[in-house]
């Protein structure tokens, strides 16, 4: 049974990879990036790390995929002549 868990975790972690890789829209790439992020947080506690996988939903999913938002807000796709 547990392996069964664990395969669908890895398998979700390349999946979303993938999409994230293949994805035209930034903001969805993000979002797709933060479910990666969080995936690895989920693989982190199959395994037994509790603590690193606090700190990886935290960071990684948390304050990272806010600020890649807030910066890809920030931005224009117009040029400046």
């Amino acid at each position: 049974m547990p392996w069964m868990i664990e395969f669908t975790l890895f398998t979700i972690l390349i999946v979303s990879a993938v999409v994230a890789l293949g994805l035209r829209n930034l903001l969805a790439a993000v979002v797709t990036l933060n479910i990666f992020s969080f995936m690895s947080a989920c693989v982190m506690v199959s395994l037994g790390a509790i603590d690193v996988a606090f700190t990886e939903a935290v960071v990684g999913a948390g304050a990272v995929g806010v600020f890649n938002i807030i910066a890809i807000l920030l931005t224009s796709r117009k040029s400046v002549d």
